[in-house]
């Protein structure tokens, strides 16, 4: 009898496809999800390609560097959900709000003060930057919001517009005439928050200038409006500096200590991937490192690491292992001898302390994105 697959689980049709609130109702909308997808990671993509072109291949090689780019997506991906998640959203409009209610309370107490440059304008301008990326954060908030009650949402048959299986292509129409409506919308937020980045990158530029003119002596003649152009320019300086330290510090981390990353990501997620029943059905090995093994030597031309003999069964099957394959891609550490290893259905191996828990985030090989899920599924059919 064919288990039953829970439906957050990738198809062998969207292996990468681990995004939340994307819904697969048709294949017009996974198309167009997945364009979304492959622009949106495409910042830790590059990275992790450049580092994959520098680095050299004595210090790190080509699978372990695919596996750092299968990673560095994954991050991109859950870094989209949680900079919308609540709490998130929460503090960045609380954050924003601040702004514009400071800005609005100097710009009050100042009314007698005559700066020589437009100060009052640049900090009006400064708020409405503000207030504009409330509303695109407030609308885009909203959007995932209904994406997801859609996609999750249950029908029975008792209820209210319940599906018939005569009108399922009526309602799968429906659906997407729904998402494309939300598309819409959040297109339209997303390009009116990527002007607003723009024009403040352009405003503190202004603002600097300004500032820097005046110098000392408008600090004397309006101090309120000098002081709080001061604030809000060394604001964003501290925030474009964090955030470029953060990025940095992120891709050292997922190239020199992945196993750090996927178990943050494990602490932190919600498992997505892989049931611990799907996980312990999978092939475990135990390492031996050949030493002076002719048998080994005789079946590799090449220098033998070692040999996987396979666990739990009374007639265990034994690999040969180059010296070269005989490493973990995800720790970056030779196999050492009576180490424990997982063989996914795809026929990579990796340690099974680090592989395991990246299954639990997603049920795909970190090497090639092959679906384990799908192999089983098979199998018990």
């Amino acid at each position: 009898m064919a288990s039953t697959i829970p439906t957050n689980r990738s198809s062998s049709d969207d292996i990468t496809d681990t995004t939340p609130f994307l819904s697969p109702t048709s294949n017009a909308s996974n198309d167009d999800s997945s364009t979304r997808r492959t622009v949106r990671r495409q910042s830790l993509r590059d990275a992790a390609r450049f580092l994959r072109r520098a680095s050299s291949r004595r210090m790190m090689r080509e699978p372990s560097m695919l596996v750092r780019e299968t990673a560095a997506e994954q991050l991109e991906e859950r870094q989209s959900d949680w900079a919308y998640s609540k709490p998130v959203v929460v503090l960045d409009i609380i954050w924003n709000l601040a702004f514009v209610v400071v800005a609005v309370g100097v710009l009050i107490l100042s009314r007698n003060e005559s700066p020589d440059m437009p100060l009052r304008l640049w900090i009006i301008g400064y708020a409405f930057q503000c207030f504009l990326h409330i509303v695109c954060v407030c609308v885009e908030y909203r959007r995932r919001r209904r994406r997801q009650s859609t996609e999750y949402r249950p029908f029975n048959a008792g209820e209210e517009g319940a599906l018939s299986p005569g009108s399922r292509v009526d309602s799968e129409q429906y659906v997407s005439l729904a998402q494309l409506e939300d598309d819409g919308g959040s297109s339209v937020a997303k390009h009116l928050e990527s002007a607003n980045t723009m024009f403040s990158f352009i405003w503190w530029i202004i603002g600097f200038y300004w500032v820097s003119i005046g110098g000392q002596a408008m600090a004397r003649s309006s101090p309120q409006l000098y002081w709080l152009c001061i604030i809000f320019l060394g604001f964003d300086v501290f925030f474009v500096v964090f955030c470029v330290a953060l990025a940095c510090v992120i891709g050292m981390a997922v190239c020199c200590c992945l196993p750090c990353i996927i178990a943050i990501l494990y602490a932190v997620a919600d498992q997505e991937g892989a049931l611990k029943e799907d996980i312990d059905q999978l092939s475990k090995f135990k390492f031996k490192k050949s030493g002076s093994d002719k048998k080994s030597a005789a079946d590799v031309q090449e220098p033998v690491g070692g040999i996987m003999t396979e666990c739990g069964t009374d007639s265990p099957l034994e690999r040969v292992l180059p010296m070269d394959d005989a490493e973990c891609c995800i720790c970056l550490s030779a196999y050492d001898e009576g180490v424990e290893l997982r063989e996914l259905p795809c026929g990579h191996h990796f340690h099974c302390a680090c592989v395991d828990k990246w299954l639990y985030i997603n049920a795909t090989c970190p090497l090639c994105k092959y679906n384990i899920l799908k192999s089983q599924n098979h199998e018990e059919v």
